[in-house]
C-alpha cells in the first residue's frame, strides 16, 4: 500500500513533511473565490453587511484551527495575511494602492500572524486555568510538577512544557 500525501483532518490537510502548504493553498484558493463573489455584491450593500457576510466567509476560515500553524514561516503565513489584507479592501470598497493596515485597525482584526500567537497564548491560558479538555490539561504542565525542573529558576514563572508520561 502506497502512503498519502496529504491527510485531511477535521478540515485541516496536513502533509507529509508538514509544511501545511497544502492547508494554506486550500484556504487562500478558497477565500478568493468567495472575495471575487463578494466584490461584485459590494455596490449592492452597506459596510455593516459586508463586514457581517466577509467575516462569515472570510476571516472564518483564517481563524479555523490557525493553532496548527503556529511556528510556520513568514512565507507561509504572508499568503494568508495577503487574503486578510484583500478582505479589507472589498470590506471598506479600497482601492489596491490603499494602504491596508489603518483598514485592518478599523475592522479590529490583528495581522494573521499575532493572530496565530494569540490564539495559542489563550490556549494555554485555558490550560493554565483549567477551563480546557481533560486531553490538553493532561498532555501539557507546569515546569514545576516535574522533579527534575523543580531547582530551576524557570519553575519561579508560570512556563509549561509537554507532558512525557505515557499511560
Amino acid at each position: 500500500m502506497k502512503p498519502t500525501e496529504v491527510v485531511r483532518d477535521l478540515g485541516v490537510l496536513h502533509d507529509s513533511e508538514l509544511t501545511m502548504k497544502r492547508h494554506v493553498s486550500k484556504t487562500v484558493s478558497t477565500c478568493f473565490y468567495h472575495l471575487r463573489r463578494l466584490r461584485q455584491l459590494r455596490r449592492h450593500m452597506d459596510i455593516d453587511t459586508m463586514k457581517q457576510l466577509v467575516s462569515a466567509f472570510i476571516f472564518s476560515r483564517l481563524d479555523y484551527c490557525n493553532t496548527v500553524l503556529y511556528g510556520l514561516p513568514q512565507s507561509t503565513i504572508g499568503t494568508l495575511q495577503r487574503v486578510q489584507n484583500a478582505a479589507a479592501r472589498v470590506t471598506l470598497a479600497l482601492s489596491p494602492r490603499d494602504h491596508v493596515r489603518p483598514a485592518l485597525k478599523k475592522l479590529h482584526s490583528l495581522p494573521v500572524a499575532h493572530l496565530i500567537q494569540y490564539r495559542v497564548a489563550l490556549l494555554m491560558f485555558m490550560v493554565h486555568d483549567n477551563r480546557c479538555s481533560v486531553y490538553l490539561s493532561e498532555s501539557v504542565q507546569p515546569v514545576s510538577s516535574n522533579q527534575v525542573r523543580r531547582r530551576l529558576r524557570s519553575c519561579q514563572q508560570i512556563r509549561l512544557h509537554r507532558s512525557t508520561d505515557k499511560n
